[in-house]
């Protein structure tokens, strides 16, 4: 069957994509503003467009004065927000974002859209790069959405982003038609950086607008390269290795050409496998070897889960987020019956681990009939172990073991006003 035709107007309004390619003076907020001016008064652009900046193009990762360079934030978007009003333009770049959190402040790498009448929306960096030391001064985005603007819905990314295509796939799938991508991408690496550009603008058939800084910082010496690219991966314009300012006009009509031939955005097939997430021990070890052969973190928890309910989901979400790969510990009809009595579970065995199977925070799941996961885990010897807040960590069934072979062990507080126990003399009341 035929490709349904797709509108232009809907994808993107006509407009120039152009890069700002910049060394990025660490620390020197009104220098590197200044370079932003002149490039955008070398480019001259003539309104519409968006224009793309280098990660942290302001402050470069200068770890050692975040609380007053991020302090400058609200001036420098500011700042970019009457430039973009004077040329009639959208503007595209990291900055350092100080949010207020109830321990203190947590720092994030976050890119902002900003147009004449300010900012138009955000997206912290997802993905943090440890070589970079970024991971311990920095906290994680964990919601890669794309930005709507005038011109169209914009599929941000940071840097070493760029190097995990599901979070382009899923904010294409929402919509967006443009990727603009801010990096501090090394020299040692740039054909990484061309390649993966020109991929991510092929695999969602989508414009891209990537903007890697110039110049060195410290040892590091950055690639420019800078591109603009169109949705088939034709390279529409491309720095060297120097300062640069280039530009292409972003036609609406090449992307509608493009997916109306052959469509790898809407396609989004579900399959049907998740029953095969229950395994037995003697399996799941060898998987287990594979998650960290890889390099995967492996997080393990365990319990009935008898009645599943928010409160479950929330806490199996909350330990997913401390790795990359979950693993559901779940005891036995007859384990149950053995702690709670001859009248649990409710469930049986097999339908409580298709359920828990069937949430997409949960990886595995594994059937043990103990009355406690310690052969589990002391198989498996996770990289987190987690179990509920109402367990204290020296409590916790397995943790000297996890701890001895290097692992962490953790509780997670527990969602107030849910549990299996309550759930069941709620069913069995009478009714009035």
């Amino acid at each position: 069957m035929p490709s349904q035709p797709l509108h232009p107007e809907k994808l993107l309004s006509p407009c120039l994509g152009a890069f700002l390619q910049f060394d990025v003076a660490l620390g020197e907020i009104d220098a590197n503003l200044e370079r932003v001016a002149a490039g955008l008064r070398q480019l001259a652009p003539a309104g519409p467009g968006i224009v793309a900046l280098p990660e942290l193009w302001a402050t470069g990762f200068a770890y050692a004065q975040l609380p007053a360079l991020s302090a400058r934030t609200p001036e420098i978007l500011a700042a970019l927000a009457k430039l973009a009003g004077h040329h009639r333009i959208l503007l595209a770049g990291s900055l350092l974002e100080a949010e207020p959190t109830p321990s203190g402040v947590r720092y994030h790498n976050t890119l902002y859209l900003t147009g004449p009448d300010g900012v138009l929306g955000s997206y912290r960096k997802q993905r943090l790069f440890a070589p970079m030391a970024e991971d311990r001064h920095f906290a994680p985005g964990d919601q890669p959405l794309p930005i709507a603007t005038p011109l169209g819905v914009v599929a941000p990314l940071i840097c070493y982003d760029l190097r995990f295509p599901e979070l382009a796939k899923g904010m294409a799938g929402q919509g967006a038609s443009l990727l603009i991508i801010s990096g501090q991408w090394p020299l040692a690496r740039i054909e990484n950086w061309r390649t993966l550009v020109q991929a991510r603008a092929i695999e969602n058939q989508m414009f891209a607008i990537a903007c890697n800084r110039c110049g060195t910082t410290g040892d590091t010496v950055f690639g420019g390269h800078s591109m603009l690219v169109g949705p088939d991966g034709t390279i529409l314009a491309e720095a060297g290795t120097e300062a640069a300012v280039a530009g292409a006009a972003l036609d609406p009509a090449l992307l509608a050409a493009t997916r109306q031939r052959f469509n790898t955005v809407g396609p989004r097939p579900y399959p049907p496998h998740d029953q095969e997430k229950t395994i037995p021990l003697p399996e799941l070890e060898t998987i287990v070897r594979t998650h960290k052969a890889v390099g995967r973190k492996v997080v393990f928890t365990n319990g009935c889960f008898d009645i599943l309910h928010p409160g479950h989901v929330t806490y199996l979400e909350a330990a997913r987020s401390l790795g990359d790969c979950l693993i559901v510990g779940l005891n036995s009809d007859s384990s149950i019956r053995a702690i709670k009595g001859p009248e649990r579970p409710i469930n049986r065995e097999a339908d409580r681990a298709r359920l828990l199977a069937a949430l997409g925070c949960v990886d595995h799941v594994v059937i043990f009939s103990e009355e406690t996961p310690l052969k589990v885990i002391t198989a498996l010897l996770p990289d987190v172990l987690i179990k509920g807040g109402d367990w204290a960590i020296d409590q916790i069934v397995g943790g000297k073991e996890v701890k001895a072979a290097g692992g962490m062990v953790a509780n997670i507080p527990l969602v107030e006003n849910f549990s299996t126990t309550a759930l069941i003399a709620r069913i069995r009341q009478p009714q009035e």
